[in-house]
């Protein structure tokens, strides 16, 4: 692999909010290709603030850089129209696309459970997931939320780490889907996420069917009683609005003895 820039890992890890270690299972070059398209992917879906518009440049070289694979060919498709793009206009269509399309929500739990007490469950399960791997995202942003799912995956590696992706493949499916419906670039991200993937099962395309026809369960609850993130009750059922991003949590650079974790 080519040597990253040298403003790239700022740039990601002012985003990292912690370090975890992960077990080796794959050759060093293999490891560290599967943990940049990781942290590329959650850099690449978070909201384009004024740090990550002034990224553009050094993201797109980044991407240019990776070996030929179609990964590297749908993140390219992707930053060929991100980094032409003025910032407004990547605001507001980061804004009508993951905030105001409820089909196209990045929040990966309600496609499983919908506006259910289950919901509510399986963010704690997931926050004490991450608590348990040494990470501790701090209550700034909802831990389903799939820029922080996959700085998850890249800290913690194949196993544990994408685990979570794995078990929400069909809420990714229904993004993707709805990402190509409405012919927006992002869809490019989420392609280039399949490819660290395994691929759908035929239980999973017609669960995607399913939710497709029918929609995510309804049930008018919040989470109060199952943990406090900081966000009021779900809305009623056909008026679902995701809760406000968070902005990026810095930490300091780690001491220059101990390995920075991937993002």
């Amino acid at each position: 692999m080519s040597p990253l820039p040298a403003t790239i890992p700022a740039i990601v890890r002012t985003r990292v909010r912690a370090a975890v270690r992960r077990p080796a299972r794959d050759t060093p070059e293999q490891d560290e290709a599967r943990t940049l398209l990781l942290r590329l992917c959650s850099l690449l879906l978070q909201y384009p603030d004024d740090e990550l518009a002034a990224a553009r440049p050094v993201l797109t070289a980044t991407i240019a850089a990776l070996p030929d694979s179609p990964a590297a060919a749908h993140l390219a498709a992707f930053t060929t129209w991100f980094a032409g793009q003025e910032q407004d206009a990547l605001e507001r269509h980061y804004v009508a696309t993951f905030d105001l399309r409820r089909k196209s929500s990045l929040y990966l739990t309600y496609y499983l459970h919908g506006d259910t007490r289950r919901r509510g469950m399986a963010l704690l399960t997931l926050n004490q997931r991450y608590r348990a791997a040494g990470w501790d995202i701090d209550g700034g942003e909802l831990p389903d939320h799939l820029p922080v799912v996959l700085e998850f995956a890249a800290l913690a590696g194949p196993g544990r780490g994408e685990a979570p992706l794995r078990q929400h493949r069909r809420g990714l499916e229904l993004i993707h889907r709805a990402l190509a419906d409405a012919d927006s670039p992002y869809r490019h991200v989420l392609a280039a996420l399949f490819t660290l993937l395994p691929p759908p099962t035929e239980a999973d395309r017609a669960a995607v069917a399913r939710l497709v026809a029918e929609g995510p369960p309804n049930e008018e609850v919040g989470l109060a009683p199952y943990g406090d993130y900081g966000h009021g009750e779900f809305a009623p059922p056909g008026t679902f609005v995701p809760p406000t991003p968070a902005p990026p949590t810095r930490v300091p650079p780690a001491p220059t003895s101990r390995t920075e974790g991937p993002r």
